[in-house]
């Protein structure tokens, strides 16, 4: 999840009204803001994973889904990024529930504009704080350990569980060589620890990945008799 490190604010519009959808995007991007919009949930679920943006505008009632079952989903998948939940219901019950499951904020339809931006910018300056916390962020490549994700460029990295946490482990020690045996135990804590081979496996299917993503950047090092190391470093 990248941090708008300025005040450029990435946002996600779900919603199938393409008459509000173009009115919002304007709005936003007149106060700077990039948007995209998808008219599905479908379509808005790869977008997210896809752009990896700082807030999500979620309408209720979707095509193909509801917007709660997805708001749900994305919590129940550990995603942290603000939901503010959209919706031309007035019964207040809709407002409890979504955010009981996990939505930041609630705005009804017909809305005002300016309180729209400025819930926006609310939820993106709480992603900044929370973010200082969570996130690690060497030039390109953020590494949301919240979220359990990781991203180049803004463009979000396929990593499995195994090479995301090996990801994590290197680069919360940038610059300190991890031994194989250590790495072993974060990817799989307990009596069981996989053969060194494994892990030589699985770092270089990461540092494959880290390759192919925008810059072509390889983070990790091989220290000879010892394990690897993240280099901190993106040239």
């Amino acid at each position: 999840m990248p941090t708008p490190n300025d005040d450029r604010v990435n946002v996600l519009l779900v919603d199938d009204d393409a008459e509000l959808a173009t009115m919002v995007a304007e709005l936003l991007q007149r106060e700077g803001m990039a948007v995209e919009v998808a008219a599905t949930g479908g379509a808005g679920l790869a977008a997210l994973r896809r752009a990896a943006p700082h807030v999500v505008l979620l309408d209720v009632m979707l095509p193909d889904a509801n917007g709660l079952d997805v708001c749900r989903r994305l919590r129940a998948e550990g995603v942290g990024v603000p939901i503010l939940m959209l919706t031309a219901r007035g019964d207040p019950i809709d407002r409890v529930l979504g955010l009981e499951i996990g939505a930041d904020d609630y705005l009804g339809k017909p809305f005002e504009p300016r309180e729209l931006v400025a819930r926006v910018r609310a939820l993106a300056r709480r992603l900044r704080h929370s973010e200082r916390r969570t996130v690690l962020r060497f030039g390109e490549l953020s590494i949301d350990l919240l979220g359990r994700r990781a991203a180049c460029a803004g463009a979000a990295l396929e990593l499995t569980s195994t090479e995301f946490k090996l990801l994590a482990t290197l680069a919360a020690q940038p610059g300190l060589a991890i031994t194989r045996e250590a790495l072993s135990a974060a990817v799989q804590p307990g009596s069981y620890m996989p053969l060194a081979r494994a892990v030589d496996v699985q770092v270089a299917r990461l540092r494959k990945k880290l390759r192919a993503a925008p810059g072509g950047v390889d983070w990790i090092d091989t220290v000879r008799g010892e394990g690897y190391v993240f280099t901190g470093r993106s040239s």
